[in-house]
């Protein structure tokens, strides 16, 4: 477990672009190192707005998109295609304009493919998909991801991982089937939190007042099931990426005054 770091932008275009310089970094640094990088993405506001962020950065050109696998860490239900399914998003913001390899995106199962109503089919195909991928130098049953990201939600979930709700309790299976989530549409996969503790790194994405009180909550020793956003940590390390506004209800000893 890594204890979380914070750096505080002063607004949310700011945190967009400081986080999608940091993405290219670690992308060309494990490209360089290993051959390749993995990444899981985030849908919402704050996770495509990293994404707009990185298609308009000059510096993406340094990536190999070739040798980048890309995952989700959760996905709604919906027919391929919806407008609301994270994937769709991504690729309007950032995937449609650069050479990846189709086999390295790893995309959710849709609701109208081949598991039709059952999600938890769906999420165990995804599972196994990890597992395919996972090598012998990785821990467990998924691949050891560069980075993955969370945006964090008001309630303080991320992905679809819900206060009190089963997925959050979750501590063998690495994607569930998510029903009944508060926020629409109420069926959802989602990574479980043992899947992204696998992570090298894990970053918290938060911008905006209303996810002030939520990484309050989160940051001041939560407990998971309360507050899922305070269980999701990195191997080597937990980063949390916020603006001014969603840092306002946290005191300032909590992260350095050179914060940008």
């Amino acid at each position: 477990m890594s204890t979380p770091q914070l750096v505080v932008h002063r607004d949310k275009e700011l945190m967009a672009q400081a986080a999608a310089a940091r993405l290219i970094t670690k992308v060309v640094d494990a490209q360089t190192s290993r051959g390749y990088a993995s990444v899981v993405l985030t849908g919402g506001r704050n996770g495509n707005g990293v994404l707009a962020a990185l298609a308009a950065a000059p510096a993406r050109d340094a990536i190999d998109w070739s040798r980048l696998d890309l995952w989700w860490g959760d996905e709604r239900y919906l027919p391929e295609g919806d407008p609301e399914r994270n994937v769709t998003q991504a690729r309007q913001a950032l995937l449609d304009a650069v050479p990846l390899d189709p086999r390295r995106v790893h995309a959710m199962p849709a609701s109208d493919g081949p598991f039709g109503t059952d999600v938890e089919a769906a999420a165990e195909m995804y599972a196994a998909e990890l597992a395919r991928a996972a090598g012998p130098e990785n821990h467990g049953s998924v691949p050891t991801f560069d980075v993955l990201m969370l945006g964090v939600g008001p309630d303080t979930h991320v992905a679809s991982l819900f206060p009190e709700l089963p997925a959050v309790r979750e501590t063998e299976r690495t994607v569930v089937g998510v029903h009944g989530a508060p926020k629409p549409p109420p069926t959802r996969i989602t990574l479980t939190l043992p899947a992204i503790r696998s992570a090298r790194e894990v970053w918290l994405l938060a911008a905006g007042e209303d996810k002030a009180q939520a990484a309050a909550i989160a940051l001041s020793g939560a407990g998971e099931v309360q507050a899922p956003a305070a269980g999701a940590y990195g191997r080597s390390r937990t980063l949390w990426l916020l603006d001014a506004a969603a840092a306002s209800q946290l005191p300032r000893s909590l992260y350095p005054p050179a914060s940008p």
